[in-house]
């Protein structure tokens, strides 16, 4: 039982890898295979998004908490985001620059972790930071799933299709945008942290 949260963590990495396939497959496939393809690379995300949720859940309830699990849980985190941003990118979603901030500010803060990491310091997880993760994962969610949605759903014609579709591609472009910000956000704050604990450092 103590070996299922870092599964989870294992798990998270492989449905990582199958949420970019899917998503990079489908940036190519006709319009009768995207939103299959779309609604499967959804699936895949949101499960891999509850694991990011139960695994480290799972090592506190059951006492346990790893190197291992310690190493790989922020690295499935990133991946995961990193994936889907690749994958929305190649079915052409326009979030180059948003994700691009976002994928700056997460190897920029793990760069820093592991500067700091020598000189024996620590920048703890701040609340705001885990919501962060959470924003970031509902938006990437919303964006995956417009293909799907509407290949799933009955329009009167193309044009209310391509309304549809339009406007809901816009609430997950707005999404986007709030987590690049409070990723940004946060990534200040790990900044000014690091500064201060090297200038208090004898």
């Amino acid at each position: 039982m103590k070996a299922l949260p870092n599964i989870l963590t294992i798990g998270r990495l492989a449905l990582t890898l199958v949420v970019l396939v899917l998503l990079a497959v489908a940036a190519g496939a006709g319009v009768q295979l995207k939103p299959q393809l779309s609604a499967w690379a959804f699936v895949a995300f949101v499960v891999a998004a509850i694991t990011d949720f139960f695994d480290g859940w799972l090592a506190r309830r059951l006492d346990a908490t790893s190197v291992l699990g310690a190493i790989l849980d922020p690295i499935a985190d990133k991946t995961l985001v990193a994936g889907a941003i690749v994958g929305l990118l190649a079915m052409g979603v326009p979030i180059a620059l948003p994700g691009g901030l976002i994928l700056f500010r997460e190897f920029a803060v793990s760069a820093l972790r592991e500067t700091l990491a020598p000189k024996g310091l620590r920048l703890p997880v701040t609340v705001l930071a885990k919501w962060k993760t959470t924003v970031q994962l509902i938006a990437l969610a919303a964006l995956i799933a417009v293909p799907a949605l509407t290949g799933a759903l009955s329009f009167s014609d193309e044009a209310a299709r391509g309304a549809f579709s339009g406007q809901a591609q816009a609430w997950g472009l707005g999404l986007i945008w709030l987590a690049a910000a409070i990723t940004l956000w946060t990534g200040a704050e790990y900044a000014l942290s690091a500064r201060k604990a090297l200038q208090a450092r004898p």
